[in-house]
């Protein structure tokens, strides 16, 4: 089984350079897999919008939680070590430019030597598309054409797109992914649309929130999909999460029988000599396997 790993945002120490490079290379010592970060461009203050993954319905962090540039900081983080994969879990690209996006995707695959994965939704928080210009009922179709037009980037010599939202022609990008067929790109989302896409075009599914009784009917939506799509649900990774702390073997059963083939774990902590003996409490369950898709 791989293990990911994502920070403790709640505790304010993702834009802490020193804390950070720790937790990163006690982590990849350690033997995870990857290491996660989150985007939120900007959090309206006050906002209202209920938040779909948690029991309460609120959002769990502070509006004023220090959230840095997801991919700026994987630069940051892919300098200070020399083999743990470097995901966005999940990077909200219905508000990118596929682009610049693409540009920014590659440099950081070629720079780390290809441990570039994205993991991608369509933004849950309506305050924040509505602050950068997007529209909150496009955001599936934006997210699709993000995709497509990215992977064309990475694909052609001279790449061309014409869709609703996007259009070049004939462009040059590069350099282009280490990866064989570009970054990988993993679908996070709760919704039947996530599992959809998931099977359509994705490399993977995150089914970010999804009740335990729902997740059979996601992963079946997703096969079948993937399979009127002409290709293979058994080629799909499904990460599935649960918390750092107090993780044990029966936990790791239970996420196997769903179907997890990568389990991406989240901390609370931000006492890093706690969190290295909570990494080290995982160790014996992760398969240190090659990082990719």
């Amino acid at each position: 089984m791989k293990f990911g790993i994502t920070p403790p945002y709640r505790a304010n120490v993702a834009s802490d350079p020193e804390w950070m490079t720790y937790f990163v290379r006690n982590a990849e010592s350690t033997g995870f897999d990857t290491v996660s970060v989150v985007e939120h461009v900007a959090v309206p203050a006050g906002f209202a919008e209920e938040y779909p993954y948690s029991k309460t319905g609120r959002w769990p962090l502070p509006t004023d939680c220090e959230i840095p540039d997801p991919l700026e900081l994987l630069s940051f983080l892919a300098a200070r070590t020399e083999r743990i994969g470097l995901s966005t879990g999940i990077l909200i690209a219905s508000v990118h430019h596929p682009l610049m996006l693409a540009k920014r995707l590659a440099t950081i695959d070629v720079l780390s030597g290809g441990r570039m994965r994205l993991g991608v939704g369509v933004g849950w928080m309506r305050e924040e598309l509505d602050a950068l210009d997007v529209e909150f009922s496009s955001r599936g179709r934006r997210l699709d054409e993000v995709i497509d037009a990215m992977r064309a980037v990475w694909r052609e010599d001279e790449a061309s797109f014409h869709g609703e939202f996007f259009d070049f022609e004939r462009v040059v990008s590069r350099p282009r992914p280490v990866q064989a067929g570009g970054v990988p790109i993993h679908i996070g989302g709760h919704s039947p649309a996530a599992a959809r896409r998931a099977g359509r075009v994705g490399d993977g599914f995150q089914p970010i929130g999804v009740p335990v009784d729902a997740l059979p009917v996601r992963l079946d939506l997703m096969r079948r999909t993937a399979e009127a799509a002409g290709r293979d649900p058994d080629g799909l990774e499904l990460t599935l999460g649960a918390a750092l702390d107090g993780f044990d073997e029966q936990q790791l059963e239970t996420l196997r029988a769903q179907g997890a083939t990568r389990i991406q774990l989240s901390a609370v902590s931000d006492d890093l000599s706690e969190l290295a003996e909570q990494m080290w409490a995982v160790s014996p369950f992760i398969d240190n396997g090659t990082f990719g898709t």
